[in-house]
């Protein structure tokens, strides 16, 4: 039994429940888990079209025979009883089901109450806001850990971040810069999520605003993550643009919650471009994309260009990739790390998404409940699953 599982917890009759597994990220993910799960490991599929799940099992059926008996758990998200029957079934439940901020709470919410462990792939700052204020304290009560952005949205800057910190020396101030470079595509559902998020400004802040009343003080030290300017980065030899997105967030919770991180920590979170024409072409793009999705129809027709639950070819994916690399620097040393992968938007999301539920399940952990991070709730179980799946987390310098 996992330590942070509380001993008094019952009996469930599913080790990991996947919401949401024919989608394109979901089948992804379905893919891995029927070719990775270890033997014995309880799990099922689940969703609101039964017709779909039945596809999906026989397809998981040509890669682990055993698939074929496959529990198939219909479900609707906006089914308030069904999803409380779903989250009491299991001890972890993963959901690919996006925009969070639409479908999600209610998965969150029966989580909390049956002490389950749950992960997703949320990037949408509002939605994590949002369930830390309305989950957390019950999360904590009923022993559940909370797990949200288990995907490329925030595993590589989040655990990248803290394997960077676990070089550098303890008990003094430390900085870390992460640099993201990748050449991937994305799929239907992550632009809806991602134009919802852009399209929802003063939700977001007012979502962030809630959760810094309700947030404990960090009392005797701090965890910082301003957004930095653009630069030219001598150690990567690319141009750094600033990245507004939840990552920053992510890795100074982290740090708030684990006095490792030092008395005073301060993370910044860019993307890396070779060349400055494309560093301000894409800098253009993204201003138009989110100036765009502030206008309904606008999002719309945006959204329509790409439908939920089609993506990228498998052998558009098979030539994705993604390099993020660390610089940190504390107590007179300095440390040039780097995480990296394939494709990082479905077949290593999809990957850190099963990995990050095998682990809750089956792995010793820290002792930890409420809405955390996968630094503080997994921390070197999770690298050490990603690095035999292939991830690599490696020191490339240190002086």
């Amino acid at each position: 039994m996992n330590a942070g599982v509380p001993q008094d917890r019952p009996e469930r009759a599913y080790d990991v429940v996947l919401f949401g597994a024919t989608g394109f990220v979901g089948a992804l993910t379905a893919e891995y888990l029927a070719a990775h799960a270890p033997a014995g490991c309880r799990w099922a599929l689940a969703g609101r079209d039964l017709t779909k799940l039945e596809r999906l099992r026989e397809r998981l059926a040509a890669i682990d025979p055993a698939c074929a008996a496959l529990p198939l758990l219909r479900t609707d998200a906006q089914d308030a009883a069904a999803v409380r029957e779903l989250a009491a079934s299991t001890r972890v439940l993963a959901t690919t089901v996006g925009p969070y901020v639409w479908y999600g709470a209610g998965l969150v919410a029966a989580c909390a109450e049956a002490g389950t462990d749950y992960v997703d792939l949320t990037g949408e700052p509002e939605f994590v806001d949002r369930m830390y204020v309305e989950h957390d304290a019950r999360a904590r009560e009923s022993g559940a850990r909370l797990v949200h952005a288990c995907g490329f949205d925030s595993i590589p800057a989040d655990l990248g971040a803290y394997f960077t910190v676990r070089q550098l020396p303890q008990g003094v101030p430390l900085a870390v810069d992460g640099f993201m470079r990748s050449n991937a595509f994305f799929s239907g559902g992550t632009l809806a999520s991602a134009l919802t998020a852009l399209g929802r400004g003063p939700q977001t802040l007012s979502a962030a605003h809630a959760r810094r009343l309700h947030e404990p003080r960090l009392l005797g030290r701090r965890a910082r993550g301003p957004l930095g300017v653009p630069r030219f980065s001598r150690e990567t030899g690319t141009w750094a643009l600033p990245l507004p997105s939840l990552d920053p967030r992510i890795v100074t919770r982290s740090a708030a919650a684990l006095e490792r991180y030092g008395p005073d920590f301060r993370y910044r979170h860019y993307a890396s471009v070779k060349h400055l024409p494309v560093a301000l072409g894409g800098t253009a793009a993204v201003g138009a994309t989110a100036a765009l999705a502030q206008v309904p129809p606008a999002r719309r027709w945006l959204m329509n260009r790409w439908e939920p639950g089609r993506g990228p070819d498998t052998e558009r994916r098979a030539r994705s990739w993604f390099t993020v690399r660390f610089v940190g620097e504390g107590g007179g040393r300095r440390v040039l790390t780097e995480v990296s992968g394939g494709d990082p938007g479905y077949g290593e999301t999809a990957k850190m998404l099963a990995e990050s539920a095998l682990c809750l399940a089956h792995d010793a952990l820290p002792e930890t409940a409420g809405q955390v991070t996968t630094a503080v709730a997994m921390g070197d179980a999770l690298i050490d699953r990603l690095q035999k799946a292939g991830i690599v987390f490696r020191v490339a310098d240190a002086r």
